[in-house]
């Protein structure tokens, strides 16, 4: 059954059954995470190695972690409202501060970076639980909130005292606390457990706050594209070749997620009888398309500043790696909006792995253009395959 409209706060969003719009203050707090998104790449680009790949996804989740809890909070919550807005920017300068701290988070400011991430997470939940009256519906979600997160935050705090690989793994625990809590609502003994059908969400703001992200991604893609060609120092064919292969690809990654599928998504969730349980799931799956788009940014800073060089072994992962995540996050994210895994985007990864063996032959520009050209192959069938669908849905 639908959920039930929530009981009114001077805090909460006015509903009037009107799709919620993204404010200024949510689109302004969105710039942190510009930044945020340019230093994991940056940091997976100088640190390409096993430990590295570890080390950055670890990062990526605390970032998506710390945008997602807030992305909640401005579904349910009115950013407008003087303390909501407060409590954003607050949020947004340690998310400042987290993100600067990126690139010696497992080295010198491991304690400056739990630190501000903590702070970030405990006070946002803090916040709101202190708001809320005892008896609101959200007021229960959110204590066994701020329990998962206190808990997570002794992880984050005991691994920034803590030394490398040890770092590592709690810092995992600290993330898999903050992840997969909400899976089982929460729960904790003796305060019960959430609901979905609690979780009375704004569909088709949820929708779009998780589609600026992927704007935020990709943009950043585009900018570091542009970055790299501005310190080539002559601008050859190759590197011109380089440049369209990069740009045709994040192209490429546009049109599946934007031109296929974007309006049908805020369909789906808006239209759902458990809206709650849809936008956890576009929330976790976000997770995983947008390492995707940070990962093919690695990529094509590798083809853009060395078109001629021959990939090492992690080099090849990267460039295969990337748009292979990219296309699995992105057939996950079908699946929830059509129902179905679509059959291009499996094949597209089979693709990508069958070209292995050829990396280690073929030079950095060959690689690019091969793996934009598997995308491109996808994209081209997803657009099919919606005319489609919309040809039968008219008929």
């Amino acid at each position: 059954m639908p959920n039930k409209p929530l009981p009114d706060h001077p805090l909460l969003r006015h509903r009037d059954g009107h799709h919620a719009r993204v404010t200024y203050e949510e689109l302004f707090f969105d710039l942190v995470y510009v930044f945020a998104v340019t230093q994991l790449s940056h940091e997976l680009l100088h640190n390409l190695t096993g430990f590295g790949v570890i080390e950055t996804l670890i990062l990526w989740f605390a970032v998506w972690l710390g945008w997602q809890y807030t992305c909640w909070v401005t579904n349910w919550f009115d950013p407008e409202t003087p303390r909501i807005r407060g409590m954003m920017f607050a949020t947004m300068l340690l998310g400042l501060v987290m993100a600067a701290s990126i690139p010696m988070a497992f080295s010198d400011r491991g304690l400056m970076f739990a630190g501000a991430y903590v702070a970030m997470q405990v006070g946002r939940t803090a916040f709101i639980a202190l708001h809320l009256p005892g008896g609101h519906p959200l007021a229960a979600n959110y204590r066994r909130m701020l329990g998962w997160v206190s808990i997570s935050a002794v992880f984050w705090i005991a691994g920034a005292l803590a030394q490398h690989e040890t770092r590592a793994l709690l810092w995992l625990v600290a993330v898999l606390c903050e992840y997969v809590s909400p899976m089982f609502g929460f729960a904790l003994p003796g305060m019960g457990r959430s609901s979905t059908q609690e979780w009375t969400i704004e569909g088709g703001h949820m929708a779009e706050r998780c589609q600026l992200f992927v704007i935020v991604a990709l943009g950043e893609t585009v900018l570091a594209s542009g970055a790299t060609l501005a310190d080539a120092a002559t601008w050859n064919v190759p590197v011109v070749l380089a440049l369209l292969a990069n740009f045709v690809g994040t192209l490429a990654m546009w049109w599946l997620y934007f031109g296929t599928s974007s309006k049908d998504a805020t369909a789906a969730i808006t239209r759902s009888d458990d809206p709650g349980r849809i936008g956890a799931y576009f929330h976790y799956v976000h997770a995983i398309l947008i390492a995707g788009v940070i990962a093919s940014a690695v990529g094509n800073d590798l083809v853009l500043a060395h078109p001629h060089a021959h990939p090492s072994t992690a080099q090849v992962a990267i460039l295969l790696a990337g748009p292979a995540i990219y296309l699995l996050g992105s057939a996950i994210y079908k699946r929830i909006v059509y129902g179905v895994v679509p059959v291009s985007h499996l094949a597209g990864v089979l693709m990508l792995l069958a070209l292995v063996p050829v990396a280690f032959f073929a030079d950095m520009l060959v690689m690019g253009c091969l793996t934009t050209a598997v995308v491109l192959m996808v994209s081209f069938c997803e657009g099919h395959l919606l005319r489609d669908r919309r040809r039968k849905d008219v008929q």
